[in-house]
């Protein structure tokens, strides 16, 4: 394979999704400034009636971030000193910080070596009459096994808080992710699936009690002014904010397919000039929609960190999610945890690469990609004379979301 172009590609480019959408963004901000509604505006009850049709649960609840989201989930189940949260280390920091500042002990569990997700055959064993909660991330736009997950909860009658914070839009089992536990947790961070021009949050429950706990939480626990009958965070979201994701939400059905798309190139262009015998490329199980948040690889034999020089010398972006799994994290250290306590989590930390996968991304980019690492290798050239690359074709329309129509009934994604 040769190189398809030596123009530099990035890890994300959000100035391309901007572009298209630039005058309706910019009229959706322009109404939010003439209004003075700048914190929970009217948008923002409409971003979470949207939302919650498009996850297709009962609630949403728009806060300040996905990390926040994460913490509110966590105090709406009262989760404190004493406690026990069992997630992984192979994750945002956020998923076992929050559990930490309420005074609750992280538990970490090992991953499944090909998703990169908690490994659900190795929960029970971590269970203690301390254990409260179980947070499964659906890491990188997959999620995690579910209705195993789901078993080993009801049994030991432990909630489970999804951390989707990279899902939105995926599905397990037909369900939307979000709606397969007590309570979802999204974050639309810029680079994220759904990302606002800044931080911002959100949090679904089919639980009215929950849903109730979480918005008085969120604004001091206030309810009405000045007013407190718990002591909560300032976690409200930016009526600005809702009103950009407003514009973006109807899109995102149309990004992620073009996600999935790019992962079917990239399969198809690794397997064409050999590659995908020399690293590990990223496996989707059968129950599961992904969206690619990431497209991770995995790189053998400690060759990863010269890879990511040779990418970035021809400055292709990349990036290592993530390279010092939070077990092994010196603000974690009081936990007691040692090198080989998670052998999954540990290898994943050196071996994994994400590259480009954003929906804007171009064929020609991808096989400027490919063509470099092939080179790497030293197998510029190489082919094994596939034609599915060719059949992979760009970017496509899809029908317009259900939720978008009002007359339309809820649905589960």
């Amino acid at each position: 394979m040769e190189a398809a172009g030596s123009r530099p590609v990035p890890l994300f480019d959000v100035k391309r999704q901007y572009e298209p959408l630039r005058s309706e963004l910019l009229a959706a901000v322009s109404k939010v400034c003439d209004s003075g509604r700048y914190v929970l505006g009217p948008e923002c009850e409409e971003l979470e009636r949207e939302i919650a049709k498009y996850t297709g649960a009962r609630h949403a609840i728009a806060c300040a971030s996905g990390s926040d989201a994460l913490l509110l989930a966590l105090m709406a189940l009262d989760i404190g000193p004493g406690h026990e949260v069992i997630c992984t280390s192979y994750t945002f920091f956020a998923t076992a910080s929050a559990v930490w500042r309420l005074g609750a002990e992280p538990v970490f569990c090992d991953i499944e070596p090909a998703t990169f997700n908690i490994d659900p055959a190795k929960i029970e064993a971590l269970i203690s009459p301390k254990t409260k909660a179980i947070i499964p991330v659906h890491l990188f736009g997959q999620c995690a096994a579910m209705d195993e997950i789901g078993r080993v909860a009801a049994k030991h009658s432990l909630a489970i808080i999804e951390d989707a914070c990279q899902a939105i839009g995926a599905t397990y089992a037909g369900r939307g992710a979000g709606t397969l536990g007590d309570m979802g947790c999204f974050s639309f961070y810029p680079t994220k699936n759904l990302g606002g021009m800044g931080d911002g949050g959100l949090l679904t429950t089919d639980r009215d009690e929950l849903a109730a706990k979480l918005k008085l939480l969120r604004g001091h626990g206030m309810e009405p002014r000045y007013y407190h009958h718990v002591v909560g965070i300032n976690s409200r979201l930016d009526t600005l904010q809702a009103a950009i994701l407003k514009v973006k939400l109807p899109h995102l059905d149309n990004w992620a397919r073009q996600r999935q798309i790019n992962a079917e190139r990239y399969d198809a262009l690794f397997a064409e000039c050999g590659l995908d015998k020399i690293i590990t490329l990223p496996k989707t199980v059968r129950a599961a929609k992904h969206v690619w948040n990431q497209y991770t690889i995995r790189i053998p034999d400690g060759r990863r960190n010269d890879l990511r020089k040779h990418l970035s010398d021809a400055k292709i972006g990349t990036e290592i999610y993530y390279p010092v799994p939070l077990h092994e994290q010196k603000c974690f250290a009081p936990l007691g945890y040692q090198l080989g306590s998670l052998p999954e989590t540990e290898i994943a930390a050196r071996e994994t690469l994400a590259l480009p996968i954003f929906p804007e991304l171009t064929a020609e980019e991808q096989r400027t990609v490919v063509a470099s690492i092939a080179g790497f290798f030293g197998m510029e050239g190489k082919k094994t004379g596939s034609s599915k690359a060719a059949s992979v074709v760009g970017p496509v329309s899809v029908p317009r979301p259900k939720f978008m129509d009002q007359n339309q009934s809820q649905v589960r994604r």
